[in-house]
């Protein structure tokens, strides 16, 4: 690595490169198919004005032939890249073999691949979903149910301390312990039975436990709240607190999971083992959507026949393309180059620092990137490194973040920083 570093320490970030220099008005094909889609779908999403027609590792293309670094990797969705062989070759092989049979019958990629997860995370069983937030559900299903049926909680109390700041998804349950306005307003009446605490305020945790708390739910690095990372002796509390309450600890790793940090798992940065995980994301290689509930035997394992369950969850194609990232993970790789590049990439910040940025937080190749609110929004700081190359996604107020795929290149980072600071020179 230090090789990398010194190449770093000579370049200017806020001067611009062949790369980034000149900003360009949407093309006539991305007008055209942003109309479409204005006219067509519902209007969820404010995204920016890019239209994607290809990818390939960590950078796409749009509609009409502009090439763009990719610094969000569908929020880790896209861990491995573009295009990745391996995963391709998976999910073709099983596309011509069969790629869905239902949970009413067994199929021959699930067990391998529950087998073979569990192993990477260093657990014992796995529930297998299709989204996040049906991962996060099925946590607190299986939460609830454990209070009741094995810690004797009376029927109808469980409570599941969450933290503030935090995202797990948008079904109604979970919007309604969010305090994000966006998500939450004009969607009541809310689902009960949810205790909200400080993020990163192990004391405020403790003050709110008694003997209805069947589980904490926590992002053990907020992802959507703009890359908040905990303090160092945060976690390991957590741990403490719900074992000294007979509690669940539930890490929801959906984002932070399976490299991004340079782990497999975040909670490996701190040494802590949670009793249950939610992944999702980077579980599918960015081709299909793939999520777990992974822990205890014992916890999983008051689920019933019938009481849960999922048409898609566990399919032939979603389990071999599963398995393929799980085998990946394995060799330790895709860890190693998050490792590698977070001190490249936090000393391009860290030269941004009081130039426009106003702090960084970086945890592997993940960074939450605070901008001067004097210079623009995030939003608009986004849209002007999109005119120059690079897609990010803002997260609240002026903070973005940078979450390129695992196999970006110092090069690209550079570019990524570069492009970085000439935006905010531009908007000094």
């Amino acid at each position: 690595m230090s090789g990398d570093t010194d190449r770093h320490a000579g370049q200017d970030v806020g001067r611009d490169t062949a790369h980034t220099t000149a900003s360009h008005a949407p093309g006539p094909a991305t007008v055209a198919a942003l109309a479409v889609e204005d006219r067509a779908l519902a209007h969820n999403y404010s995204p920016l004005p890019v239209v994607i027609a290809s990818g390939h590792g960590a950078t796409v293309t749009d509609v009409d032939g502009r090439t763009y670094l990719d610094g969000l990797a569908a929020y880790s969705a896209v861990n491995f890249g573009h295009g990745n062989p391996r995963l391709l070759t998976a999910a073709r092989d099983q596309l011509d073999r069969v790629t869905l049979t239902s949970r009413a019958f067994v199929n021959d990629r699930l067990g391998p691949f529950a087998a073979g997860l569990t192993e990477l995370t260093g657990t014992e069983m796995m529930l297998p979903m299709n989204t996040g937030a049906e991962a996060v559900e099925s946590a607190i299903k299986v939460a609830r149910a454990w209070g009741y049926r094995v810690k004797g909680v009376p029927a109808g109390q469980a409570t599941v301390v969450v933290a503030s700041g935090n995202f797990h998804g948008r079904t109604t349950t979970i919007i309604s312990f969010s305090d994000d306005p966006d998500a939450r307003n004009d969607f009541g009446p809310y689902t009960p039975g949810f205790r909200t605490v400080p993020y990163g305020d192990a004391d405020a945790l403790r003050a709110a436990m008694d003997d209805t708390v069947v589980a904490v739910l926590l992002e053990p690095i907020q992802g959507e709240g703009g890359v908040v990372i905990p303090p160092a002796d945060y976690l390991p509390a957590v741990r403490e607190v719900c074992d000294e309450f007979g509690a669940l600890f539930i890490a929801d790793e959906i984002q932070s999971g399976l490299g991004r940090t340079g782990h497999t798992l975040a909670v490996q940065r701190v040494g802590v083992t949670p009793d249950l995980v939610t992944l999702g994301k980077a579980l599918g290689g960015g081709i299909v959507p793939v999520s777990a509930v992974v822990g205890r035997a014992d916890v999983l394992g008051v689920l019933r026949p019938g009481e849960h369950g999922s048409t898609f969850g566990g399919n032939p194609l979603a389990a071999a393309v599963g398995a393929e990232v799980v085998a990946m993970l394995a060799e330790g790789t895709f860890q190693q180059r998050a490792l590698e590049g977070e001190p490249v990439l936090r000393g391009y910040l860290d030269e941004l620092v009081g130039e426009g940025v106003v702090a960084h937080r970086v945890a592997g190749l993940w960074a939450g990137i605070d901008i001067d609110p004097a210079l623009g929004t995030g939003k608009q700081v986004a849209k002007a490194l999109a005119a120059r190359g690079v897609l990010v996604k803002d997260t609240h107020g002026s903070t973005i973040r940078f979450a390129p795929p695992l196999v970006v290149t110092d090069e690209e980072i550079a570019t990524a920083m570069q492009a970085l600071g000439a935006v905010i020179r531009d908007l000094a």
